[in-house]
């Protein structure tokens, strides 16, 4: 799959194709449904699919204190789509320039002479362009001047209830992981690479992996019981999602994971962190000492949960 870095990385090799726009955030069933669509449209019309994203995202870019928690970082989505089998995706930096742009003008840039679209899939409550005045009916009317066709994705429903990223995010908030899975198509995970951290883990006799999440938050925060894959192991351990008040109270969530009886040195190899359950919400403490108990306290809880689970 290929990553075009702009649309000043476009090329005429890139013209002529079957595109949806969207954040695309979790890369959930819905999304899922949107992008087999356009894979079986490309198929049929024997044309190249092309995913168009922002980074950042453009509420991120306006408010990023305030805006939701992202399911995954880039990379993730860009794994995701690559699995599912998308040919291209254009990631288009949010600037003051795309806020700037009205909505005819972006329509013409992106879809017209930026990628040649002959086929848009798009979500019927779409908005994009200067003060989000564009919208799907206008995307249809330039479509009949510029001779694309766009349609509408029809909404998918779970439980009696529309799949979205926010949904999937107030059901990790509240723990509830069996509905997450059910929304995604498999359990909520993070992946990255294992950095080197303070190690203050080693002092507390409970190393930890270190992952950088790339992200201002996580969409949930606490102790976790979770599975760590690495490469084709598949281990048990407890992460701590959020931002470590007890030691540093830092800005942007960061992931730590004790891995269960295990002493290798992993630090540059990517591993997936699968959450089973939470142990506790994040607290801070008065001390390092409290902390080095209550740790201990959260590593004997999740050994219990994990052979409980064995056991059932």
């Amino acid at each position: 799959m290929e990553l075009i870095r702009g649309l000043h990385n476009l090329r005429p090799r890139h013209r002529g194709c079957v595109t949806t726009i969207g954040a695309f955030d979790g890369v959930h069933h819905g999304h899922q449904a949107v992008l087999q669509q356009l894979i079986d449209k490309g198929q049929e019309l024997n044309l190249p699919t092309t995913v168009v994203v922002f980074e950042p995202l453009p509420r991120e870019y306006f408010a990023p204190l305030q805006a939701p928690a992202r399911l995954m970082s880039f990379r993730e989505k860009f794994q995701a789509f690559k699995a599912l089998g998308i040919d291209r995706v254009l990631r288009i930096r949010f600037t003051p320039g795309f806020q700037d742009m009205g909505a005819k003008e972006f329509i013409q840039q992106v879809f017209v002479k930026g990628l040649g679209a002959q086929y848009i899939i798009v979500g019927d409550d779409l908005r994009f362009g200067r003060n989000r005045g564009g919208d799907f009916k206008l995307l249809q009317t330039e479509g009949q001047i510029h001779g694309f066709d766009v349609v509408a994705t029809s909404t998918l429903k779970i439980r009696n209830d529309r799949v979205s990223s926010t949904r999937i995010r107030k059901a990790l908030e509240d723990s509830d992981f069996e509905l997450a899975e059910m929304l995604l198509g498999k359990p909520y995970s993070i992946a990255g690479r294992v950095i080197v951290g303070q190690q203050l883990g080693r002092h507390l006799h409970a190393p930890t992996a270190n992952i950088a999440l790339r992200r201002l938050r996580a969409p949930m925060s606490g102790v976790y019981a979770v599975e760590v894959e690495i490469g084709e192991r598949s281990l048990q351990g407890v992460a701590n999602v959020g931002s470590r008040p007890t030691v540093d109270d830092s800005l942007n969530a960061i992931l730590e994971v004790h891995i269960l009886d295990f002493n290798e040195d992993i630090y540059g190899k990517k591993i997936t962190v699968i959450f089973r359950k939470k142990i506790r919400d994040e607290q801070k403490f008065d001390s390092i000492d409290e902390l080095k108990e209550q740790i201990h306290k959260d590593i004997d809880t999740g050994r219990q949960y994990f052979v409980a689970s064995a056991n059932t």
